[in-house]
């Protein structure tokens, strides 16, 4: 955790607290305009306040994040509450899982490389739209 007098940027906080896979990612989304505090838009500078509530859009679905305190660096996934509070709605999770459910070329983990007859399924529904 910081000391007191200490402020952490906003882009560091997103890819410490895992929502960004690298912080250059997380810069590009404030940039781009997905993170915002209050509605308004956030610049990667800015620093962080805990309590304060941000809406992070990833792909699909935007996530909405507390702030609860500041870790010096990137925290393991296990680690990840005790500096965020995730506020989403279970609607965005459904949204996602939709996405996911219609998406054709969409496999499960570990299923492996589709099979040729796989590949012809996939293209065929693929045509069809």
């Amino acid at each position: 955790m910081e000391k007191p007098g200490e402020s952490q940027r906003i882009d560091k906080w997103l890819w410490a607290v895992r929502i960004f896979k690298t912080r250059s990612i997380a810069t590009d989304a404030c940039r781009a305009g997905k993170v915002k505090a209050a509605g308004q838009n956030v610049k990667p500078s800015r620093d962080i306040l805990i309590g304060e509530t941000y809406s992070v859009q990833t792909g699909v679905m935007t996530r909405t994040v507390k702030v609860v305190s500041s870790p010096h660096s990137r925290v393991a996934a296990k680690l990840v509450p005790v500096y965020m509070e995730d506020l989403t709605p279970p609607e965005e999770f459904e949204r996602l899982q939709m996405k996911r459910e219609l998406n054709v070329e969409y496999r499960e983990r570990g299923t492996g490389r589709p099979t040729k007859k796989d590949r012809r399924q996939i293209d065929r529904l693929k045509d069809s739209d």
